[in-house]
């Protein structure tokens, strides 16, 4: 994917500029980059990742685009787990709830992270069977049964576009209740 493509899946999220935002899975910075085009350089942005060198990665490429690294926090860690992050306007994971075999309690404690109202953007592979590198994906219908579940309003499916691995990706929005 370009980043093009990155930023048209979130496109239709009409995020507000501003607020505070994680990118939970941050990996590089991929969707960061999009996540930053779309929230506006005001935003905070709070990439959390368990890979130090994509992190830091992420972090220079960040100071290379937009001259800065004031609104970025980068934060080694597992978004499973306890985080200590702000309550967040926001929250962008894009290809990483499909690494987790109970994606309903991982729902759960993210949303903790969210104000009341607060915005929960999903990018994933539109299938429900995977491979060694995409061990549980959800498809858009799979992921709106489990997002209610996990006390979210009902997603919205934001966009699609093709992948050469697994079919498609989707994004979708829902919010804290």
């Amino acid at each position: 994917m370009e980043h093009a493509d990155h930023v048209n899946l979130l496109r239709p999220a009409e995020m507000k500029p501003g607020g505070s935002w994680a990118d939970l899975g941050a990996g590089s910075g991929a969707f960061t980059f999009a996540l930053r085009e779309l929230a506006g350089p005001t935003a905070n942005i709070y990439a959390v990742d368990k890979d130090s060198l994509s992190l830091n990665e992420l972090e220079r490429e960040y100071g290379s685009r937009f001259g800065t690294t004031a609104n970025l926090h980068v934060t080694v860690g597992d978004f499973s787990k306890e985080l200590k992050l702000p309550v967040l306007d926001g929250i962008l994971m894009a290809n990483s709830l499909h690494f987790f075999r109970n994606p309903v309690k991982v729902l759960e404690h993210v949303r903790s992270f969210l104000k009341p109202g607060g915005m929960l953007l999903v990018v994933e592979y539109n299938v429900d069977s995977g491979n060694s590198w995409v061990p549980y994906p959800l498809s858009y219908g799979t992921y709106f049964k489990l997002a209610v579940q996990a006390d979210f309003t009902e997603p919205r499916l934001l966009a699609t576009i093709p992948s050469r691995f697994l079919r498609e990706f989707y994004s979708a929005a829902s919010y804290n209740k």
